[in-house]
């Protein structure tokens, strides 16, 4: 793989992991319950 093509899509992951914590995250705070994101990890208050 080229360095192009990784530090692209290493750029494209890790937004991807960044877009996914804040949904977690604005879920949880637009609720007034405990959010879970599917592996067991669990938001509290």
């Amino acid at each position: 793989m080229k360095p192009v093509k990784a530090a692209l899509l290493s750029l494209v992951m890790l937004s991807g992991l960044l877009v996914w914590g804040v949904g977690v995250y604005s879920a949880d705070a637009s609720s007034h319950h405990r959010v879970v994101d599917g592996y067991g990890v669990v938001s509290y208050h």
